[in-house]
């Protein structure tokens, strides 16, 4: 039985990158982010399914990133290049989204190394355990 879990979307997710999916998609980034939240309060499944892959781990929680595709369009999660960033809070039962990018957003270069530093910068919670 998969746990039901909370989800909150940071702030800085919203002014950063988010403004920029409503702006190029409109109403499909509507439809998008209402599926995003729905299966992050699965988010056991997801895990399952190979959906999200965990970066790193401690008792109480999990850092993830998981590939999404756009309502209605003809490509894949992985071919689409946009990712979240999620960390999910184990003893409360949260998704904490911290990051939600196309890889393209981040500039050239290694997208992890990238997505890891504005983490850092940006949410000192987690700088140790990146």
């Amino acid at each position: 039985m998969s746990i039901k879990y909370s989800v909150n979307i940071e702030k800085y997710a919203e002014r950063h990158f988010i403004k920029k999916f409503e702006k190029k998609y409109h109403r499909a980034w509507d439809i998008t982010i209402d599926t995003l939240i729905r299966e992050f309060q699965s988010f056991d499944i997801l895990i399952d399914k190979s959906i999200a892959e965990t970066i790193t781990e401690t008792p109480k929680i999990k850092i993830c990133k998981v590939e999404f595709k756009i309502a209605g369009t003809n490509q894949s999660r992985h071919g689409s290049g946009n990712r979240c960033i999620v960390v999910i809070y184990k003893d409360i039962s949260l998704v904490n989204v911290l990051l939600v990018y196309h890889k393209n957003d981040l500039g050239g270069g290694n997208e992890t190394v990238k997505w890891k530093q504005i983490v850092k910068n940006n949410y000192s919670d987690y700088r140790e355990l990146l």
